[in-house]
């Protein structure tokens, strides 16, 4: 029998721990803006759709209740700008990092095949390649990609970990290319809700996809919009043949998602108010952090969106991470994004205002 593991890379996160237990020692306390897992409560009207639908003794369904189908559709009309969605064109997930790691393996991709990501990216998009043996490939430009052997092409916009936003040209011009070539098309837009210089775009919106969504399938997660990080809340939505394929392989794989969470998701995505509550809390502890970063030498690039900022010292990231460290600050080293973060550090910013505020006054 052979060991899986052994295909993939180290966990990234356990390389920290030294610099955590360093970071820990501080006489106030760690500032851990490392992984950026949210922290702020969960909202109220969410709370109270999961405790009504608390008594569910039943198996939930993989496709979800009508009303989650219903609450699916809508959202994806109203927040992307798509038009025509049925609840063919959506499913929900276990959380979106369950939906990268296996979707390769789900769509039946093996030895031969290659699995592209941006050369700066969430690590799960490797490492769902090598689970089922694909090659991972990453890119640049996706249009300058060999399409030979090329059967999952995986967009991020707004990017983890660079905050970068694609422009709807660059959309439009990528989307074409994985059509012409037969490449499907997944944008992860896990952050599309947190723009802060730059307004994202949805590839399902008609202005992309020319108002059909074959070939191309977009990730949403309310993890970070609704905090609902613990709940494992999120889905997917696009190509209905390739959604009607997943669907009938997570039903044998009991990929489902449970009662309360599917109640709880209907309520997130109804109700704007919280979002709107939330996004103030994030523009108020970045712009603080951002201004503590760079009167302290870090320089900023990209940053334009999502929850961190990509910064740098122009020096090794690990030797960033040591240094911040010292302060009792942990962050994360570009490296686990690629070689090409190897001078860059993510620093998230959902720690508590309090542990903000005390990151900006060891900095300053």
């Amino acid at each position: 029998m052979s060991a899986v593991s052994s295909r993939l890379p180290v966990f990234p996160w356990d390389r920290l721990t030294l610099y955590k237990t360093t970071a820990q020692a501080h006489p106030d306390g760690i500032v851990d803006l490392s992984v950026g897992t949210p922290v702020d409560p969960v909202p109220e009207v969410i709370r109270q759709a999961l405790v009504a639908a608390a008594d569910s003794p039943g198996y939930p369904t993989v496709w979800g209740t009508e009303a989650l189908r219903d609450a699916l559709t809508g959202w994806v009309e109203r927040r992307l700008g798509a038009r025509g969605v049925t609840h063919a064109n959506v499913l929900p997930v276990v959380g979106s990092k369950e939906l990268v790691a296996w979707l390769p393996t789900q769509l039946g991709l093996g030895p031969g095949h290659k699995v592209a990501y941006p050369r700066l990216a969430y690590p799960t998009y490797e490492v769902g390649a090598r689970l089922c043996g694909a090659e991972p490939v990453v890119y640049d430009d996706p249009t300058e990609l060999d399409p030979a052997g090329l059967k999952l092409l995986w967009l991020n916009s707004p990017s983890n970990p660079t905050g970068r936003v694609l422009a709807k040209d660059e959309l439009v011009r990528t989307v074409a290319w994985a059509r012409e070539h037969g490449v499907l098309v997944f944008s992860d837009e896990c952050y599309l809700e947190l723009g802060w210089e730059a307004e994202p775009v949805s590839v399902l919106h008609p202005d992309v996809c020319g108002g059909h969504y074959d070939g191309i399938v977009a990730v949403h997660s309310l993890s970070k919009r609704s905090n609902l990080a613990g709940y494992r809340a999120a889905f997917i939505a696009g190509d209905a043949a390739v959604l009607g394929e997943l669907l009938l392989i997570r039903k044998h794989g009991g990929m489902m998602t449970p009662a309360p969470v599917q109640a709880a998701t209907v309520a997130a995505l109804g109700d704007d108010t919280h979002v709107a509550e939330q996004r103030v809390r994030y523009a108020d502890r970045r712009l603080a952090l951002r201004t503590a970063l760079e009167a302290h030498g870090f320089r900023i690039e990209h940053s334009e969106a999502s929850l961190y900022l990509w910064a740098t010292r122009d020096e090794p990231c690990w030797e960033t991470v040591a240094y911040l460290a010292e302060l009792g600050i942990l962050v994360a080293p570009g490296d686990f994004y690629g070689p090409a973060g190897e001078r860059f550090v993510r620093v998230a910013f959902t720690a508590t205002d309090e542990r903000v505020a005390a990151a900006v006054k060891r900095l300053t």
